[in-house]
């Protein structure tokens, strides 16, 4: 047998890294220790760990199939990755038994032989702090360690083998209860015939005597979160979610987490209930597009019939009902919107319209008879989410609860929510400038519950454990595997558990992963089921709510916010400005007409995107050009030939309008000529056009005189937006305006006169003819004028 290391020998400096990180490439560690193997000797004792018998024994091992071949390890010198899939008991008392179990894989280039395994313990820890400070500066584990033990088989790149190993605590001599910083020491030769360290995993052990005299409260906030995958007008632009809800996706991981837990059937209780509860946080927008999925073919990309989710759609959706029947349920905002970056950019209404709770303005719609939804009322903007979610789930969701979906929230935005009809919200302990308070580091017990400064007074807070959320999210990529996770979540809850704590009301923890977890279902579920071990407590959010709190200062300003992206902002603004101002010119309840709209709003300024800019942009450009385009639905339409004759001074100017959009709409008309000569156009004030009518305007007009005049004619709404296109029209006149019609009429009267004044002298002259006939012979007029 080659040599190895033995375990009377340590070396704290080089041999032990308790750290599962691996070190810098180039460190040499391995070799060092296999020269000071060779120079101290050791091969008689080495030789007789084959004979080592008792816990300390290497339960018999399995080798598993040869997997694929690997990229080289970060460190060469640990090219051995180990996986713990088994850690029993999760907590142990004196005397007891230590089991692990795992998998060694070889992710290096060369094949290694020899290999043996210990767990080394360092010092015992008995605080939070102290753990936390653990982490900051390792123990090298180097207190106390087990046997080193072999384990049989030869480990070929891409290969893996699985280990079983058992050790005592007395083998590792704990004494005091506490959470023990433990590495698993992996270690073997390579080709050279030098043995080294070559993997290990840190994690740790929690020994537990006594239960505490006050469990420690401890509720889950769970995610069921997914960004959207339609664009504005509602389409599916991919197939995406499909492969979510199906087996093996995210969503589907997801919903398993809670579904796996086990049930207790309480004293007196008719039917057995889950151990914990889990509050399921749930994005309505998501429940909506797996609703329309399910109802049957569905287009993607403007493919028809292109989807292929209905089938794991119905069913994804037939499982959350299940969940929702045995949990409690909070509806998220619509989309998930990002409420701090619609704040921030002046667009609190946004926000409001986004609220499950909150009310639809002008909402007048009432439940149906037998508690019910109308029509109507699932069409509204604000209590939509809610509506949607009691239609399809069939229980009744919070909607006074918001989850900030960064952390933290603005004092104004809290405002917004508590008009909106949000009474507490959720966040997180790391955004917080006394967010130590809330862990229980700080001296004091460990409280979930707080107030944060809003612009109208303080709001009620629940506050997420940011530790312990973390270890939870990032379990499925933890070193050592999801196992080492729970482990690590376990040591932290136990050690809060243990700490003296002068309230009454004991200490309470809010476990709240990030929206996109991706979780280990069988790991997460065994974290939640480990809240009913001793010294912890399952509790709800209102548990919570009435439990002990503590004064965790205000948001904290982070050096660089994540926020949407700001030209995608940029689009979403334009598109609330052009909302509002068709919201004037709707007929009836803007709210609910302008709905499909609002949502379309509320999932492009989603909080998913925030890590998306590029695809934030294009759905923001998408949606600003979607709600834009229904300006362009409102149209004038011009004269065949374009021109429009007048028939008289006041004929008035006949405009036919189109609406083309679902619903009626209020418009006035802006017709104007070059310079107003000639023609003067009245205004007919506010008008109505009904859904997807054409409506006659008459628009009252003043000809002063004949001829073309150019007439430039628009819509607006009542605010001023600009509807459709300007009609460019030619008006033709031949009638006679005032002016025309006065020289006329004067010179009609003028010729009159002179036809008098002829007919006058016509009569004169007549009459002095017939004076001359009557004069005697050889009488003459006298002279009419002097000779002189």
């Amino acid at each position: 047998m080659r040599r190895r290391c033995s375990p009377t020998v340590r070396d704290p400096s080089r041999e032990v890294r308790p750290r599962h990180d691996p070190p810098p490439a180039g460190a040499g560690r391995g070799r060092g220790t296999a020269t000071r193997c060779r120079r101290l000797g050791l091969t008689a004792a080495l030789l007789t760990l084959p004979l080592l018998a008792g816990p300390g024994a290497v339960l018999p091992a399995t080798a598993a199939p040869p997997a694929a071949p690997t990229a080289p390890a970060t460190d060469p010198d640990r090219p051995v990755s180990v996986a713990l899939t088994r850690m029993d008991p999760r907590t142990v008392t004196p005397g007891g038994t230590i089991t692990l179990a795992g998998t060694l894989t070889n992710d290096g280039t060369e094949t290694l032989t020899d290999l043996g395994i210990r767990l080394q313990r360092g010092e015992v820890v008995t605080s939070r702090a102290e753990l936390l400070a653990h982490d900051a500066d390792p123990d090298p584990a180097t207190t106390a360690a087990g046997g080193f033990v072999p384990v049989d088989g030869t480990l070929e790149p891409g290969a893996s083998l699985s280990f079983t190993y058992a050790v005592t605590t007395a083998d590792l001599r704990m004494e005091r209860d506490g959470v023990y910083p433990v590495l698993l020491n992996v270690n073997g030769t390579g080709p050279d015939g030098e043995a080294s360290r070559v993997g290990e995993v840190a994690t740790s052990v929690v020994q537990q005597t006594v239960a505490p005299a006050a469990a420690t409260s401890v509720a889950w906030l769970w995610p069921l979160v997914e960004r959207t995958h339609r664009d504005a007008s509602g389409e599916f632009v991919d197939d995406a979610l499909t492969a979510l809800v199906a087996d093996g996706g995210r969503l589907d991981r997801a919903l398993s987490v809670v579904e796996r837990l086990p049930t207790v059937l309480a004293p007196g209780a008719p039917a057995a209930t889950p151990v914990a509860p889990v509050t399921v946080a749930v994005d309505p927008a998501l429940v909506e597009e797996l609703s329309l999925m399910a109802e049957g073919p569905y287009d993607v990309a403007g493919e028809e019939g292109a989807g292929t989710g209905g089938e794991a759609a119905a069913a994804w959706l037939e499982r959350l009902r299940a969940v929702a029947a045995d949990h409690p349920v909070v509806a998220l905002s619509y989309g998930d919107v990002d409420a701090d970056a619609l704040q921030a950019a002046g667009l609190p209404g946004a926000v409001a319209r986004s609220l499950p709770g909150a009310a639809a303005d002008g909402d007048t719609t009432d439940d149906t008879a037998d508690g019910g939804t109308t029509d109507d009322e699932a069409d509204a903007p604000g209590p939509a989410g809610a509506a949607l979610l009691r239609e399809v789930l069939g229980v009744e969701p919070r909607t006074d609860l918001a989850w900030a979906a960064g952390g933290s929230l603005r004092p104004d935005t809290l405002a917004t929510l508590r008009d909106g009809g949000i009474e507490r919200v959720v966040v997180a302990s790391s955004a917080l400038t006394s967010g130590e308070a809330v862990l229980g580091t700080g001296g004091g017990g460990a409280a979930a519950r707080t107030t944060l400064p809003g612009e109208d007074g303080p709001v009620e807070a629940l506050v997420a454990d940011s530790g312990l959320s973390g270890v939870v999210g990032a379990a499925g990529s933890t070193g050592g595997g999801p196992r080492v996770a729970e482990q690590r979540y376990l040591a932290e809850l136990v050690l809060l558990s243990q700490q003296p704590v002068g309230d009454p009301a004991g200490q309470s923890v809010l476990v709240a992963p990030p929206r996109d977890v991706d979780p280990d279902p069988e790991a997460v579920a065994a974290m939640i089921a480990d809240t009913a071990l001793p010294g912890l407590r399952p509790a709800s959010l209102s548990d919570l709510a009435a439990g002990p709190a503590v004064d965790a200062g205000g948001p904290v300003e982070p050096a660089e916010a994540a926020a949407l992206d700001p030209e995608g902002l940029a689009d979403v603004v334009v598109t609330e400005s052009v909302r509002s101002d068709l919201a004037g010119a709707v007929v009836g309840e803007p709210a609910s007409v302008l709905a499909p709209y609002d949502r379309a709003l509320s999932r492009t300024a989603s909080a998913s995107w925030r890590d998306e800019p590029a695809a934030f942009r294009a759905a923001a450009a998408d949606l600003r050009g979607t709600v834009s385009a229904l300006r362009e639905r409102v149209t004038l339409l011009a004269p065949a030939d374009g021109t429009y004759s007048l028939a008289s001074s006041d004929a008035p100017l006949v405009l036919t309008v189109q609406n083309d959009l679902p619903f009626a709409v209020r418009v006035l008309v802006d017709a104007r000529t070059r310079d107003n000569v000639g023609l003067t156009i009245g205004d007919v004030g506010v008008q109505e056009i009904a859904p997807g009518q054409r409506t006659t305007l008459e628009v009252p007009t003043e000809v002063r005189q004949s001829g073309r005049f150019a007439v430039t004619a628009g819509l607006t709404t009542p605010d001023g937006g600009p509807l459709g296109d300007d009609v460019a029209i030619q008006v033709k006149s031949t009638a006679y305006g005032t002016i025309s019609l006065s020289i006329t009429i004067g010179a009609a009267a003028l010729l009159g006169l002179l036809f008098l004044r002829r007919g006058v002298l016509f009569l004169r002259r007549r009459g002095r003819t017939e004076d001359d006939a009557a004069l005697p012979e050889g009488a003459a007029f006298p002279p009419s004028r002097s000779p002189v």
